[in-house]
């Protein structure tokens, strides 16, 4: 099947950089698209970005200019960058990956999430 490792997140102070980073590996025919997704305290997941297999990326309007999303196709591993970092940017950050089976089946699956926490 598939398995996806997430990695990064920490603790930063306002102004800070972090990156996530997010392997996936199993049966894989191919990825569709790769993401990260964010949920604070008492909000609902909100997409932060996207990037297709293509190269179409699709940013949050509150992370434009801030976060860069990027991918390693070798290593089936999708990263964010992300710089100058706000207290609003604290949440768990997920990972999620739409690909194609080897069964041809395409399916999502999501990793376990990372505390990303901006504070002085």
């Amino acid at each position: 099947q598939v398995q996806l490792v997430e990695s990064g997140g920490g603790l930063v102070t306002p102004g800070g950089s972090l990156r996530l980073s997010c392997a996936a590996s199993g049966s894989i025919f191919s990825i569709n698209v790769m993401g990260w997704y964010r949920q604070a305290p008492g909000k609902q997941r909100e997409l932060v970005v996207s990037i297709t297999s293509g190269g179409t990326t699709n940013y949050a309007d509150s992370v434009k200019g801030r976060f860069t999303i990027s991918r390693d196709n070798a290593k089936n591993t999708v990263y964010l960058q992300m710089n100058s970092l706000k207290p609003e940017d604290t949440a768990v950050y997920y990972c999620n990956v739409d690909l194609t089976l080897t069964t041809r089946a395409r399916t999502t699956y999501w990793g376990q999430g990372t505390q990303v926490t901006v504070s002085s």
